[in-house]
């Protein structure tokens, strides 16, 4: 279990029934006004794929997936941990062109997750993807669609301000984008995860760019998967919570690896045995788009804005049982 934070003199400031229908309204309005923003359509998606393309998200690499064999189909079927790579297949399969994209909701189980205030191995998330051009693969693009995922929170919140008016929380709309060497730079003496806490605390609102690839030590910031963002492209959107007193990362995304990327990530990652999969010859041969994508998690999103100090306040999972029984104590009511 991960560190359990309980903010002193907590009390909810909506009801168990009004804290669904508020939930209700974030997801609802904060969609509409992201598929509006970035021209993208909903669609359909897993929650299971087959374990032998090499199409579900490896995360970090590390984190075991959720395997099973089935009755009458060969195989192993993997349920995603996310859909970073099974997007962009699918604007190649549905011929989505330039300029526009998908959206969808992604339900998924990380097991290996350290479940704390931040944390449960159910997530649910909005994942996208856009199609975009080879001049777009710029990090002044990647910035100013952090931007607008940023704009898309923040009306999304003043709405649910006016429907339930004892919320107070105000968010800083503007981003402060910074990568890893310029955040290394500023705080030498510091662990990468401190480095962002007191980013954010000072900016409120940041955009921690280039995850994955090696600092001037050659050491990284933090994982990622090779072959799904370009990490000199890529970022993570973090925003700093008054209540629990921390940095919550309410969005992963990046413009996303194309051959001469991805070659380079695999072998300086030792994985290119990938490039026998069909996804990652797909990318080589140029037959996948260029794209930008990411996803945005739904019930942190729900607890920043609903001022919550657990996401099991607004989302059910399976919790241990000591921290059910710290929480209730704190009155913090887990769904």
């Amino acid at each position: 279990m991960g560190k359990l934070i309980i903010p002193k003199g907590y009390k909810p400031i909506l009801s168990l029934r009004d804290t669904q229908r508020a939930i209700k309204l974030v997801k609802d309005t904060f969609q509409t006004k992201l598929a509006k923003a970035f021209s993208l359509d909903r669609i359909t998606a897993p929650i299971i794929v087959p374990g032998e393309t090499g199409i579900n998200d490896d995360l970090t690499g590390v984190e075991r997936k959720v395997q099973f064999t089935m009755k009458n189909v060969e195989g192993t079927a993997e349920v995603v941990q996310s859909l970073a790579k099974w997007k962009r297949y699918a604007l190649y399969r549905y011929g989505y062109e330039e300029g526009t994209g998908i959206y969808t909701d992604m339900n998924a189980i990380r097991r290996d997750d350290e479940v704390d205030n931040l944390h449960s191995i159910f997530v649910d998330q909005w994942d996208w993807e856009y199609v975009i051009s080879k001049e777009q693969r710029t990090i002044e693009f990647l910035i100013n669609t952090a931007q607008k995922i940023m704009d898309c929170f923040v009306e999304t919140h003043e709405e649910v301000k006016q429907q339930f008016p004892q919320i107070k929380r105000e968010f800083c709309r503007e981003i402060f984008p910074i990568t890893t060497q310029q955040l290394q730079e500023m705080y030498m003496e510091w662990e990468p995860k401190e480095r962002e806490e007191m980013v954010t605390k000072r900016y409120r609102t940041v955009f921690v760019m280039q995850i994955g690839g090696g600092l001037h030590e050659g050491i990284p910031h933090d994982g990622r998967a090779p072959d799904y963002d370009d990490w000199m492209l890529n970022g993570d959107l973090l925003l700093w919570d008054d209540l629990l007193g921390c940095a919550v990362e309410i969005s992963s995304m990046g413009i996303r690896v194309d051959k001469e990327s991805l070659i380079r990530q695999l072998k300086i990652s030792g994985n290119e045995d990938r490039l026998q999969y069909d996804y990652h010859k797909k990318i080589v041969d140029g037959e996948l788009p260029l794209t930008i994508g990411g996803g945005i998690g739904q019930s942190r999103l729900c607890m920043l804005m609903l001022e919550k100090a657990h996401i099991g306040e607004v989302q059910v999972s399976v919790w241990p049982r000591e921290m059910v029984e710290e929480c209730a104590k704190k009155g913090i009511v887990l769904l």
